[in-house]
């Protein structure tokens, strides 16, 4: 048995594990002693309700949405009321004629002045019509950016959940190693006894049953950080103890059509959709510059006025010495230097442009991007079930060699070192068909939602 092929194993699969989920950035929950039955949908579900990285994500939607639900608002008139105080530097005096008798008279008029003013003032535009479109196509992004980071977080739960029945399964199958290699020294020692082998096999029967001891430690002792990482990242207590739905051996191949998968990449992969919502949302930035700049606007303002005629601090504020005053203001005002192709505002539209070019770019290489990671997967995928079906052949034969060496062995026919031969060949066939059987679910997880479809319309079929 090679105690440095299971070491590399066991670092695989915890390394492995460490890359699929993302540590640190959930919140926790009370977890128990007992086994608690989890599938991947229920594993999924805990981690939407307690990921913080997601809640976030849910928060800047709902804010978003709240802007859009109130984007009428830009409508609504702005109104102040205001109180003036005001004191003259000099003194003023003015002359009022008299009628009865004819006379002018001479006054000093107040050096305190109190004045209050209501005014309401609107301005209107068209780009104030397009912002509200823009403010809903904000909110639209929101939502998918929030169900990309949702199945981000599902294909990361979903992975980790077979990393770690994986790992269970390696763990099963050192464990009956070492109880095979119990039973050979049993033998070993039997034939010992019995004159049929010599004291060096029943030493070396013993130091290679000694020498599984420390692979199984530490293959159990990844796992349980496993579990510990997985429960935390569920919002669970690390202690959390967790029995994990068995998937079925066999494989079963889906037909897949590379057009047809890149085809719905193009309408559903979340990040392909991200990109097409934030060109349509520079689009309707650029119209509302555009309007904003090259468009006339209309302003109308409003305002009344009540003036105390008399000095405030010697009259009652309560007579009759107030003059009214107020104004209906319609002004349509254009911005004639936007026309120039050299003004800033001009330039802001050429730059929006650019924007948006640059956004289609992306997008074009975004696609491109999927269908090559399509194709790639697609063929790993095939590859993957070939290997699989040639696999389960390996194991068929190593079963059988294993069982011969090992009557063999029992019988003195054959020395201990071809027993453990045929039991290292096996071991490696049975852990290749569980990576087989791994590699397959999570391509075609990685293949979910790299064409956008929810998580289990491939991947379940292949569990069936």
């Amino acid at each position: 048995m090679s105690k440095m092929m299971y070491g590399r194993t066991v670092r695989f699969l915890m390394g492995a594990l460490v890359f699929f989920l993302p540590w640190g950035i959930f919140g926790q929950e009370s977890g128990g002693a007992a086994v608690r039955r989890l599938s991947p949908d229920e594993a999924v579900d805990l981690a939407i309700q307690n990921n913080l990285s997601l809640e976030v994500e849910r928060i800047n939607a709902g804010t978003k949405k709240r802007a859009s639900d109130l984007s009428w608002n830009r409508f609504v008139p702005g109104v102040t009321v205001a109180g003036i105080l005001t004191r003259d530097n000099e003194k003023t005096t003015g002359t009022v004629f008299i009628p009865s008798p004819p006379s002018i008279v001479s006054y000093e008029a107040p050096q305190w002045h109190l004045a209050g003013r209501l005014g309401a003032e609107l301005a209107i535009n068209l780009a104030m019509f397009e912002a509200m479109r823009t403010v809903r196509l904000d909110y639209e992004g929101g939502l998918i950016t929030y169900e990309a980071a949702r199945a981000q977080l599902e294909q990361n739960v979903r992975k980790a959940y077979y990393q770690i029945l994986l790992a269970e399964e390696s763990v099963k199958l050192n464990r009956e190693n070492f109880a095979n290699a119990e039973r050979r020294v049993s033998m070993a020692r039997d034939n010992y006894q019995a004159g049929l082998a010599p004291e060096l096999s029943l030493l070396q029967a013993q130091v290679s049953r000694e020498n599984l001891r420390p692979v199984i430690d530490q293959a159990e002792n990844g796992l349980k950080v496993a579990m510990a990482q997985f429960a935390m990242s569920l919002g669970l207590e690390y202690d959390t103890q967790f029995e994990f739905i068995s998937i079925e051996d066999d494989l079963e191949l889906i037909p897949l059509d590379v057009a047809e998968l890149i085809s719905k990449a193009a309408s559903g992969r979340p990040d392909i959709l991200a990109l097409k919502q934030t060109i349509l949302t520079l689009e309707s930035q650029r119209r509302a510059l555009k309007f904003a700049n090259l468009t006339p606007s209309l302003n109308l303002s409003w305002d009344m006025t009540r003036a105390f005629t008399e000095d405030p601090w010697k009259t009652s504020w309560f007579s009759d010495n107030w003059a009214r005053g107020g104004s209906l203001t319609i002004t349509l005002a254009m911005r004639l230097h936007s026309l120039l192709p050299f003004s800033p505002d001009y330039q802001g539209i050429k730059d929006a442009d650019d924007r948006i070019r640059t956004a289609n770019i992306a997008l074009a290489q975004r696609i491109r991007g999927t269908e090559i990671e399509i194709y790639n997967t697609v063929l790993t995928l095939e590859r993957t079930r070939t290997s699989a079906e040639a696999q389960r052949l390996t194991i068929a034969m190593a079963e059988q060699a294993y069982r011969l060496t090992e009557e063999a062995y029992r019988a003195g026919l054959q020395d201990l070192l071809e027993v453990q031969n045929a039991e290292l060949a096996l071991h490696q066939a049975r852990l290749q068909m569980l990576e087989q059987n791994f590699n397959y679910r999570i391509g075609l997880i990685d293949l979910e939602y790299a064409i956008g479809v929810p998580f289990g319309t491939l991947s379940s079929r292949g569990s069936e």
